[in-house]
């Protein structure tokens, strides 16, 4: 037997027990011819004296981390520490048995608030991960998933799982893409998402799937966004509407949210925000409605202006309550941050209001009567206030201004705390311009246009809405989701506009395009991020401190060496063959 208790759960109603303990060495301390260990598993913390002068000799052999077993007498603490669970007690050691010991330098300390470098961290992440608040993380993702799945089965979806060995699909990324051995010059792809198949479900009959869906992207790494792979909670309903989803979201997002954290949950029904009225407001689609500021079009009260930064501009503003409290060098910063490289903007106007209600600083002499009066009266400025102005053309406007929002709102300490607000984004445009001037799906070609067959026929792309949605929660997209397309005519033109020929549908989404003609139900689901969740709980600022085995920002494991080089026979096998010159480059 390698234990009687574990390291946490010891109490004053254990005195005199004889007891057996294993874990890690966290410390050693030596004390008035006495060792003290912090004996550690997960737990918590159980301090061992060692007073038997052969044991002493004997744990003086062990550094820190080495794994040991323990047998002794739990005793009252004649120096209690009642910050931890076990301070009021100790335990005099009688026996100690090595079990692993830790024969190397560790690469750094394990429980400390020391800086360390992330890809050391990473390297050694079976370290990393004794670390209490990682460790901690981990646990608590164990059990928001079995939240999850139990209330999903309350609600009574079925768990399906869908295949990972899938076929390519255009849904807002790269593909990863897996060679076929058996099928020389085919391949597989990794799932963006089980979109595809849980339509296919709908079809075959069943009532409501859901399922911890493993997802693959080939995107670059963010603070909230892992590369690679990410789970979702996955989930499709037959004969549903926007709203069924809506109540399904909101019955089991804000339970589990309540269930692992003290601050306050919002509850359902959630706000609901048009994209349109999001980009207007927020100059972003995921807004963080505990940011107070919001943004607004200013360009008509300018239409005069002789200002020529100003002409022939979009003009956004952000009016700040008491922002003219802030010194100058505030809103020079606010100017370096605007016109940085990762915001773009060309520069950063502003003015404030002093406390007789003049203007003052900035480009207040460049703001007649009329404008002053049209800011105050249409648009809420008053004495004390600051106004920032961005000018660009219309959606670069926009984006910009969301960008200082945040910053701003980050800077003057306005984020309300303790909060967790969330909000559905709807009505989602269908399509957007690309980069190179083509329609192109804005969110998920599978989606039901507003309007149907008649608004793709009829209308300009650009116009057409979808019934798509996001869920947001604290400036980020938790969720997202859409009413399906369930009819193959409105496939076909759906993907015509986007510039896809009824052929390459059929060759693309053959098993969606034919099963459409078999009795399609109408259907629809959503998806919401669990890594982005479990962040969020854990209060995290990092996506890859709840992931066990993260990896870094180039995408990289640096605790497995992946991606690597593979021998020529494995390619060999899968009939591939690389050119290394041009792999170099």
């Amino acid at each position: 037997m390698y234990r009687t208790k574990t390291c946490g759960e010891l109490t004053i109603k254990n005195i005199n027990e004889i007891v057996e303990l294993s874990g890690w060495i966290q410390k050693i301390r030596n004390l008035g011819g006495m060792e003290f260990v912090d004996l550690r598993d997960e737990f918590g913390i159980t301090q061992i004296i060692i007073s038997d002068k052969n044991l002493q000799e004997q744990i003086k052999e062990y550094p820190k981390e080495s794994c040991i077993h323990i047998k002794g007498e739990v005793v009252e603490r004649s120096s209690k520490n009642l910050k931890m669970p076990t301070g009021e007690i100790e335990v005099i050691a009688k026996e100690i048995d090595l079990l692993g010991k830790c024969d190397e330098t560790l690469p750094f300390e394990i429980n400390t608030q020391q800086e360390v470098r992330e890809d050391l961290r990473l390297q050694y992440r079976f370290l990393d991960l004794r670390n209490e608040k990682l460790h901690n993380n981990i646990l608590l993702r164990s059990k928001i998933l079995k939240t999850l799945r139990d209330k999903m089965d309350e609600l009574e979806f079925t768990e399906i799982q869908t295949p990972i060995l899938a076929n390519s699909s255009p849904e807002g990324a790269r593909d990863y893409l897996v060679p076929s051995r058996l099928n020389p010059g085919e391949f597989y792809a990794l799932p963006q998402a089980p979109q595809q198949f849980k339509q296919l479900l709908m079809i075959s009959g069943f009532n409501k799937y859901y399922q911890i869906a493993p997802c693959f992207r080939d995107e670059d790494p963010r603070a909230d966004r892992a590369p690679g792979e990410f789970y979702q909670l996955d989930f499709e309903m037959s004969f549903a509407t926007q709203e069924d989803v809506f109540k399904v979201i909101e019955e089991v997002v804000p339970y589990t949210f309540k269930k692992f954290t003290d601050w306050k949950v919002d509850e359902g029904p959630f706000i609901r925000i048009p994209y349109k009225e999001a980009m207007e407001k927020y100059g972003i689609d995921k807004p963080d409605l505990r940011n107070p500021l919001i943004i607004q079009d200013v360009t008509k009260a300018f239409e005069n202006s002789d200002f020529k930064a100003f002409q022939g501009k979009t003009i956004k503003a952000i009016i700040v309550e008491n922002g003219a409290e802030q010194g100058r060098k505030f809103f020079d910063k606010m100017g370096e941050f605007a016109t940085s490289e990762e915001v773009g903007a060309k520069g950063l106007a502003w003015t404030k209001w002093d406390e007789n209600g003049e203007l003052t600083g900035g480009i207040a002499k460049f703001i007649t009567p009329e404008i002053k009066e049209k800011l105050e009266n249409e648009n809420g400025a008053t004495k004390n206030s600051a106004v920032f102005f961005i000018a660009d053309e219309f959606t670069k406007a926009q984006k910009i201004a969301g960008l200082v929002r945040i910053e701003l709102g980050k800077r003057l300490d306005l984020i309300q705390k303790g909060v967790y607000k969330f909000c559905f984004i709807v009505d989602f445009p269908m399509y957007e311009l690309s980069d190179d001037g083509t329609i192109d799906f804005s969110h998920n070609p599978f989606s039901m246009p507003q309007g149907g067959l008649e608004a793709l026929n009829t209308k300009d792309p650009l116009e057409i809405l979808a019934y798509q949605y996001d869920l947001v929660c604290n400036g980020y997209e938790m969720a997202s989701g859409a009413v399906r397309n369930h009819n193959p005519e409105t496939m076909i033109k759906t993907f015509e506009i986007a510039g896809y020929t009824e052929e390459e549908v059929k060759s693309r989404f053959g098993a969606l395009y034919h099963a459409f003609k078999f009795g399609t139900p109408p259907h629809a689901g959503a998806a919401p991020g669990i890594d982005r969740m479990i962040m969020l709980i854990a209060d995290s600022q990092n996506i890859r401190e709840i992931i066990a085995f993260p990896k870094n920002k180039r995408a990289r494991d640096m605790l497995m060496n992946a991606p690597s080089q593979v021998s020529a026979e494995q390619l060999k096998d899968v009939h591939i063959k690389l050119d290394l010159k041009k792999s170099s480059l």
